[in-house]
């Protein structure tokens, strides 16, 4: 009987640190921050002066048309790739000697203190570890703002509904007009202040994350 109120005390205990934990935040469509520019806050192009040219809504006869104004699509390519590796060694030792003699008195040892204390303590770590990831694909982006240096701030994402759940990419960040190509593509290498997310939802994506008993063990709560 006490062993089964202990196991449902830490079984409580357990559920109540799990509840604590920070969830998962999960990903939705639609969010307002990757939506296109709508056609109303595109602005006009201003008025004319009497001549045929108007600034940033001239097109060349001998050049492709790249996206440069609010509103342009462009194909960004993913070409990221990233590899890492660390390794640590460290290993400390201590070692003390206390000695203690019978004391004099009166050139005499009336009592037998000698004492003889020794210790050694060590300690050896070592550990390592190494991480890579990689993710290709394309995506195609809005232009949403332009900035006075020449920079376009392009944002977007994409969702793709399959079978057992969906799965989203979503980027932004600020890209040159000089990055895109003539067939209106850039990398995603040559973003700025690039924010990248693939992630997803659904069964597939449930079959990859840890269940709540295996966070709480894997977490800092767990004291051993």
């Amino acid at each position: 009987m006490k062993r089964s109120a202990g196991l449902m005390v830490l079984l409580a205990v357990m559920l109540t640190l799990v509840g604590c934990q920070k969830k998962e935040e999960l990903i939705k469509p639609d969010d307002p921050f990757y939506a296109p520019v709508q056609p109303s806050h595109i602005a006009p192009p201003p008025a004319t002066n009497g001549s045929l040219y108007q600034q940033n809504y001239s097109m060349t006869l001998y050049g492709d048309r790249k996206a440069y104004r609010v509103g342009d699509v462009i194909t960004i390519l993913l070409t990221e790739t990233t590899s890492s590796q660390k390794s640590t060694k460290s290993s400390l030792s201590k070692s003390t000697e206390v000695e203690l003699v019978n004391p004099t008195i009166l050139g005499q040892q009336p009592l037998d203190l000698a004492t003889n204390i020794e210790n050694d303590t060590s300690f050896s770590g070592k550990g390592s570890t190494g991480q890579s990831n990689s993710l290709e694909g394309s995506i195609t982006v809005t232009v949403h703002q332009l900035y006075p240096n020449g920079l376009m701030l392009v944002k977007g994402e994409k969702w793709l509904n399959l079978t057992n759940g969906s799965e989203v990419i979503r980027v932004s960040g600020l890209l040159r007009p000089e990055d895109v190509s003539p067939e209106n593509t850039a990398l995603s290498t040559k973003l700025a202040d690039a924010r990248l997310t693939y992630s997803g939802t659904g069964d597939l994506a449930d079959t990859t994350r840890q269940g709540w008993l295996t966070r709480f063990f894997n977490s800092s709560w767990w004291p051993f």
